[in-house]
């Protein structure tokens, strides 16, 4: 199974702020297939040339293609940004219409355009008169239950120009709890002559065949499953094309991969900042490990990386003894 549309794979990591950072993409693009997402970056903020969002929707020194994903409440400056991403290097433009996060939603951004259809295209319209690049939205089944809208909502982003939709399975309301709602992405699915890709409980190769099986999706997107497993999407990418999985990371290989992401982390943000950031990163990678939480609790006490090198090669080799 190939890609579609110019992309040469089915599978996209999903956006998530203070995550999929250069950092993140660079181990995931090492790791294999799948396609790259940004955090999302305020148009706002981008035409201030905030220093933290023009570094977010910056990628042009990036070996490989990243998708921008942008999140605001006006078209003007969505198409602004639109112009400047595009210089950035992205190679194509997500706009974020599904975020749940209550500062988000309160400046009538993120999910909560699927209670505006009018000022929703009025964006995707002005983002896909400015720049030449591919423009995609990214959405949920509705506001909540008594709203589930993503079908009119899919059908508003089809009539005003999107090149491929997004379609997470869970209202706004539900936040990340609860089951995702995979009749709602096949509802939309066939609502649309444009691609669709499925988000939503989807953590294995088995599921995404699933996911794709059950709606007619186009392409999977995968997110929380994917954290502390970066060999997830490219599993799933050879899975969907018929090609033999890798065999999983044996628990020294996992060892060098964090210890690789958080060297990659300092060189980003300063040793400071990497290691602060990396707290969380290294719960995910042995999460499942042994005495995980005890070597966490004693992670957070580090502040500088000889002594995280020092803990985490004494710990993995503890591990895999």
């Amino acid at each position: 199974m190939e890609g579609f549309l110019d992309f040469n794979s089915r599978v996209f990591m999903a956006p998530m702020a203070g995550i999929t950072d250069c950092p993140w993409r660079t181990i995931l693009a090492e790791c294999g297939g799948g396609n790259l997402i940004s955090e999302m970056a305020a148009v706002n903020a981008i035409q201030r040339k905030n220093p933290k969002s023009y570094q977010i929707a910056n990628v042009k020194n990036e070996p490989y293609p990243v998708v921008v994903q942008l999140v605001g409440n006006s078209p003007e400056l969505f198409a602004d940004a639109a112009q400047l991403v595009a210089e950035l290097g992205a190679k194509s433009i997500d706009i974020n219409m599904g975020c749940p996060v209550k500062k988000i939603v309160n400046n009538n951004s993120g999910s909560a355009l699927m209670k505006d259809l009018s000022l929703a295209s009025q964006i995707i319209k002005a983002t896909v008169k400015a720049t030449p690049l591919k423009v995609s939205v990214k959405f949920r089944k509705g506001w909540d239950m008594e709203h589930a809208n993503a079908v009119d909502f899919a059908k508003m982003c089809e009539d005003s120009g999107a090149s491929y939709i997004t379609v997470h399975g869970r209202t706004r309301a539900q936040g990340y709890s609860g089951s995702a709602d995979w009749d709602i992405i096949r509802d939309v699915k066939q609502a649309v002559k444009i691609p669709v890709i499925g988000n939503g409980d989807i953590d294995s190769p088995q599921k995404a065949e699933q996911m794709m099986q059950y709606s007619g999706v186009d392409g999977v997107m995968v997110g929380r499953a994917m954290l502390g497993n970066p060999w997830l999407l490219d599993r799933i990418d050879r899975h969907l094309k018929g090609l033999v999985a890798k065999p999983e990371p044996t628990v020294l290989q996992i060892r060098d991969m964090l210890l690789k992401h958080i060297n990659l982390l300092i060189n980003y943000y300063g040793e400071r900042g990497g290691i602060a950031i990396s707290r969380k990163f290294v719960g995910w990678y042995v999460r499942s490990l042994y005495e995980a939480k005890k070597f966490r609790e004693q992670y957070t006490k580090l502040s500088t990386l000889p002594e995280v090198q020092q803990l985490i090669n004494e710990y993995f080799v503890k591990v895999a003894v």
